[in-house]
């Protein structure tokens, strides 16, 4: 159980995810990357012809590059982020390695007495909470006994994963780590006009504020929790956080399940439902949503009526043409002070724009 438990918290310290966030129409089996032994072709001068056409008509690549520079530009920063995680990933594992040595352990030791062994084990009430709140959704006969080891395990394992950070980030500081990867040429800062209207967390005129565009089914969305969280508690004074629908047409209950939460917010349980949907993801029917909105203790009939009578779709709606106009095609985006960051990214992606910012507040 330990060796399982050490490696789960190493591959989400070093996952490197291609896909980060749930779009429309994307394979996972597309990979936009060549292999890195793969013969990368010479870069056509910009009067290379490409193309013709008519009477002798041509098309010039720079021509072609003009037309697509915003999209290259995209692409080159997308390879850099990946070699620059990949290298953060090969620098993680050699110096837990290396301290995992010094120490005359084996990393699973290590993990245990820095990780696991500060991490305390959650009460018995909030343990038992869990479990009498999943009762109907366990198999008949299961015992509180049979499933405490998992319930201990979802209760932990954030902080686990949080404490592994922070461990890792101690021992990179020690070490003096440095990242010289070089960077591709910084295209032109794009902003966006994104409307910060919507249930909000942080102060009110924060110099930084974070528009998300997010759907309660995807996956990447909820991963993304964490992050944000991290972020609000990075910089509790200086930003302010905006929750924006947009829901996907694949994901069939998350237009529905974008309306509880706006009713929800009517009756200031916006976060609790937001919460409450996010850690439910595969139960998000109607009856469902219902019964989440009772538990957290809205009043029932108000709840239902609003929910039923779908006064909250042109909202959400509302929602989606304004992140549709802004250019999102894929769950979660987010806009900081209008910059987008697509995808469940790390902490470092957002620190990187909101010092940025802070910085030109000054």
């Amino acid at each position: 159980m330990l060796m399982r438990s050490t490696s789960t918290l190493l591959a989400a310290l070093l996952a490197v995810s291609l896909f980060s966030g749930c779009n429309k129409g994307q394979s996972p089996a597309t990979n936009p990357n060549p292999s890195p032994t793969s013969a990368t072709p010479a870069e056509p001068t910009p009067d290379t012809v490409v193309a013709t056409y008519g009477d002798g008509q041509k098309v010039t690549y720079g021509e072609v590059n003009e037309r697509i520079k915003d999209q290259l530009a995209n692409l080159d920063k997308q390879r850099y982020e990946m070699r620059k995680r990949g290298v953060d990933n090969v620098v993680t594992e050699k110096i837990v390695e290396a301290e995992a040595k010094k120490r005359n352990m084996t990393q699973e030791q290590l993990f245990k007495a820095e990780v696991d062994d500060k991490v305390p084990q959650p009460p018995e009430a909030e343990i038992k909470k869990l479990y009498d709140e999943a009762k109907e959704r366990l198999p008949p006969g299961t015992t509180f006994e049979q499933v405490k080891p998992q319930i201990v395990d979802f209760l932990t394992g954030s902080k686990k994963q949080e404490r592994a950070r922070e461990f890792v980030g101690e021992l990179k500081k020690n070490a003096n780590v440095q990242i010289t990867l070089p960077e591709p040429p910084k295209a032109p800062v794009e902003r966006k006009q994104v409307a910060a209207t919507g249930p909000a967390k942080g102060p009110e005129g924060a110099p930084v504020t974070i528009v998300e565009f997010s759907d309660f089914q995807c996956p990447f969305c909820s991963r993304a929790i964490g992050t944000v969280e991290e972020v609000l508690k990075a910089y509790p004074d200086k930003v302010r956080l905006v929750f924006r629908q947009f829901p996907l047409e694949f994901h069939k209950q998350a237009p529905k399940a974008a309306e509880a939460a706006l009713c929800a917010n009517d009756q200031g349980k916006f976060w609790q439902m937001h919460d409450t949907l996010f850690a439910n993801q595969k139960e998000l029917e109607v009856p469902k949503l219902k019964e989440y909105a009772k538990k957290a203790g809205l009043d029932s009939a108000k709840f239902d009526k609003c929910l039923d009578s779908g006064e909250k779709a042109a909202a959400v709606q509302a929602d989606m043409a304004d992140g549709q106009k802004a250019g999102v095609n894929g769950t979660p985006a987010f806009f900081i002070n209008g910059i987008l960051i697509s995808g469940a990214q790390p902490f470092d992606e957002f620190k990187n724009i909101i010092d940025d910012e802070l910085k030109g507040k000054k």
